[in-house]
């Protein structure tokens, strides 16, 4: 099997599952429990809180543990948004989210609030212009990718946070799922991030929101005691060691692990550009590790199963979006519905071997001859 859909899910690293495993054989007690076990578990928590915080460069009590992005982008948006009701009910995002940004949106607006979605421009970047016109004094959140998960683009999160200090009121949520390990993470002037430990080597269940201390939002959880009072629930000392492991060999492994990923890339353009039907959808500014195409008269969904007869696994579209439909990313930088309906994704580890890109060459050359005319 060619396995080329890490951005959809990765393979648990084993010192990530090690962690896991000496951890609950040694700690046994609840961390809210007040005797000798309970304590000693609660030490642990402390310190590999301290230490996720650390490598983020924030501060522990920033720190939320949840179940995944899904959750921790919930629990952000409407946190947010809830809490700032006096102050407004406008929100601006993108059309290149994830379903659960999407979702919590729509729930939001089922509620009172308006949403905007600000353009997108030509390299999937997402037009400053647009975001400037957008903005409003009752606008209480901006909610944008760092990382799209469909093409990679890079979005420009500085200069965002740059614009949103003239509207003090104005919250900025990043849902960094597809960015740790990928690209340097930028926190200032950032509100809320969600993290994704799966997209990285960590454990499917684990999750983060990394909430600026002095920020007030409401829980979507109540009751049970937990390590902070913004999510409920006896916290899962495991899996917080497991965050913190796979956190860290991410970030102290980023550089070689893209330099690989990158010549990997370069590859795949130089021979993938030599057929007369493959278009390329992915920046040349994307992270390296998400290439999206288009082969020209065919669906995405019909060269994906006819890869899949070779034991090849790419992706249509983010593995949480609906069936059937055009991939918005593509449709947004390309116009085009048809190329978006052709489009789909193949996404690179550093586990990935120059072997399996060469094979995979070789069964994609197969499938272009066998399903173009």
């Amino acid at each position: 099997m060619i396995y080329l859909d890490y951005s959809a899910n990765t393979p648990a690293d084993p010192a990530v599952l090690d962690a896991l495993y000496q951890t609950e054989r040694r700690y046994i007690g609840n961390p809210n429990s007040t005797h000798p076990a309970g304590r000693a578990a609660q030490a642990k928590m402390t310190r590999v809180t301290d230490g996720i915080a650390e490598l983020l460069g924030v501060l522990p009590e920033e720190i939320i543990y949840t179940s995944g992005a899904s959750e921790s982008n919930n629990l952000a948006l409407k946190g947010i948004v809830q809490a700032s009701r006096h102050v407004g009910k406008h929100i601006i995002s993108t059309a290149l989210e994830h379903s659960s940004v999407g979702g919590a949106l729509s729930a939001l607006q089922q509620q009172g609030c308006e949403v905007d979605l600000v353009d997108i421009r030509r390299d999937g970047t997402i037009d400053l212009k647009h975001l400037r016109e957008l903005l409003r004094r009752d606008t209480v959140l901006v909610a944008v990718c760092a990382v799209d998960s469909e093409l990679g683009t890079v979005q420009p999160i500085r200069e965002i946070a740059d614009i949103l200090k003239d509207y003090p009121n104005c919250r900025l949520h990043v849902d960094a799922t597809q960015a740790v390990g990928k690209t340097k993470l930028v926190l200032d002037g950032v509100d809320t991030m969600s993290i994704a430990p799966h997209k990285f080597y960590g454990l499917n269940g684990s999750g983060l929101l990394v909430k600026k201390r002095d920020l007030v939002i409401e829980p979507q959880i109540h009751g049970g005691g937990s390590t902070t009072p913004y999510r409920s629930g006896t916290p899962a000392l495991g899996m917080a060691v497991s965050v913190e492991k796979a956190l860290r060999l991410a970030l102290e492994n980023q550089k070689e692990r893209v330099a690989h990923v990158a010549a990997l890339n370069r590859r795949l353009r130089t021979e993938l550009a030599k057929y007369p039907a493959v278009r390329f959808n992915s920046p040349e500014t994307a992270v390296p590790h998400i290439l999206n195409l288009s082969v020209g008269g065919v669906k995405g969904t019909a060269f994906q199963q006819e890869l899949g007869k070779y034991d090849v696994c790419v992706s249509v579209k983010s593995a949480c979006s609906v069936e059937g439909t055009p991939s918005k990313a593509v449709y947004a930088v390309s116009r085009d519905r048809k190329n978006a309906l052709s489009s789909w994704r193949i996404s690179l580890s550093h586990l990935t071997t120059e072997t399996e890109i060469a094979e995979f060459l070789q069964i994609f050359d197969r499938c272009y001859k066998e399903l173009l005319p």
